[in-house]
């Protein structure tokens, strides 16, 4: 069993952590009153690439902050490095997603209702 083989889990971790973390610092008036939330970041096995899901609420503004996150994703990840530096080599790059599954529980949700 390589020792190695569950660093990418730990690493996404660490990384949601810290990403929700610099998010929520900015308030939710930086993302036009919405509320994001990082649901899930998957790290690819050589850690210089993180995909970072979030999900939005109201899902209706999700178009424009996710706008505002792509627009901010330099500033990000230069935070990023600030805060993992000492145990990261590279930062990886990031990229942000929207994640729907929030939405399809909610239509789910809906359908049960209304049959």
């Amino acid at each position: 069993m390589n020792s190695n083989s569950n660093r990418p889990q730990k690493v996404a971790r660490e990384l949601q952590r810290h990403i929700a973390e610099i998010i929520r610092s900015k308030g939710m008036a930086a993302y036009d009153g919405a509320m994001v939330t990082v649901s899930e970041v998957r790290v690819s096995p050589d850690l210089s690439f993180a995909k970072v899901f979030v999900s939005i609420f109201p899902s209706e503004k999700s178009g424009k902050v996710m706008e505002m996150l792509e627009a901010q994703t330099r500033q990000i990840r230069g935070e990023l490095g600030r805060i993992v530096a000492k145990q990261l080599r590279i930062v990886p790059e990031i990229a942000f997603t929207l994640d729907t599954s929030l939405d399809y529980a909610e239509h789910i949700d809906q359908l049960l209702k209304n049959s």
